[in-house]
């Protein structure tokens, strides 16, 4: 019986209309162009205006986009997983909001959330249903409006951050190409250095804890980066060492887009030089679960079939992990 593997056929992608640069940043809080960019990379990031717009907006504009490009109608679609930190509601899923909206009449759908590892969970999740053989189009958003949890007076945090949203369609596969492999952690403490302390069970919303800006994201960037260099680059040389590949063997790295300096520290220690390095952190900030699907739709274009790809990523919680894809198609 032939081996089904799981792999990327499609990609789509949405970045809002606005721009907001350093120099824009410098006129609301205490830095300045040359800081941000020297630190992390960024110059400009995209940020989602308009009422009433959520994070579904933008992941129904980058299914869609998915959809026309590959000619696939939606009604084929089995599965929309959403990968999100930003939900819409707390409590209604997302995914199936937005399944309903692109017309996937025959999908169900949920929402993944492990941060910025969202997307790289649910590329496993999402090969672990195809590889079942019971579905046959699974389809992977991640998005996020990162725009509604920050605090655009906390310099710490509102440098970094985007919105944007990137999808993927995983379908099976008989040629070997696809998911070959995947290493996935989480460690808890990592809670204690990058939340969102209210608006959970723990904390649930007060005027009290709206007051004191508690439902705004938190991030003690020592210890991120720190943990974020190390583990990103610890599972991305796994990858290499358990599938006895050398960085020859490599096309492309494919890194959570955090922090220049991260993911140039992952390049360095599986030895990958700096044109297979995936870049786009200086056009959209860290846009959480959207980054590694927003890196395929930029360089979809210079993808080849049978490419090998390394993924890795890491975010709050701790979540981190790393994936082997061999690419399936030429654009």
């Amino acid at each position: 019986m032939t081996k089904i593997t799981a792999a990327i056929t499609a990609v789509g992608k949405y970045v809002p209309e606005y721009v907001l640069t350093n120099k824009e940043l410098e006129t609301f809080v205490d830095t300045n162009d040359e800081w941000i960019t020297t630190r992390t990379g960024i110059k400009e990031r995209r940020i989602l205006k308009g009422e009433g717009l959520g994070t579904s907006y933008m992941a129904i504009k980058a299914a869609e986009e998915l959809l026309q490009k590959s000619s696939t109608q939606a009604s084929e679609i089995d599965l929309v997983i959403v990968a999100t930190a930003t939900p819409d509601l707390p409590v209604a899923s997302t995914a199936a909001y937005v399944a309903s909206e692109i017309g996937a009449t025959n999908a169900f759908g949920y929402d993944l959330q492990a941060a910025c590892s969202s997307f790289l969970y649910g590329m496993s999740t999402a090969a672990s249903y195809i590889e079942s053989g019971r579905y046959k189009k699974v389809l992977l958003i991640g998005a996020d409006k990162m725009s509604s949890i920050i605090d655009y007076k906390d310099r710490a945090t509102c440098i970094i951050f985007g919105d944007g949203a990137g999808a993927a369609l995983f379908e099976p596969n008989t040629e070997g190409l696809g998911l070959q492999d995947e290493f996935l952690r989480s460690d808890g403490i990592g809670r204690d250095f990058l939340r969102i302390e209210a608006g959970g069970s723990l904390m649930p919303p007060t005027i009290k804890t709206v007051e004191q800006k508690k439902h705004y994201v938190y991030q003690e960037g020592r210890t991120v980066f720190k943990y974020a260099v190390s583990n990103m680059a610890d599972v991305a040389e796994k990858m290499l060492t358990r599938n006895n590949l050398t960085e020859a063997d490599i096309q492309w790295l494919v890194a959570h887009q955090a922090n220049k300096r991260i993911i140039e520290a992952t390049a360095n220690r599986v030895g990958v030089s700096g044109e297979k390095v995936m870049m786009n952190i200086h056009k959209y900030g860290n846009t959480t679960s959207a980054t590694l699907p927003l890196l395929l739709a930029d360089y979809e274009n210079q993808l080849k079939k049978g490419d090998n790809l390394i993924f890795a990523a890491f975010g709050g919680g701790f979540t981190w992990g790393a994936a082997f894809v061999k690419w399936a198609y030429n654009s």
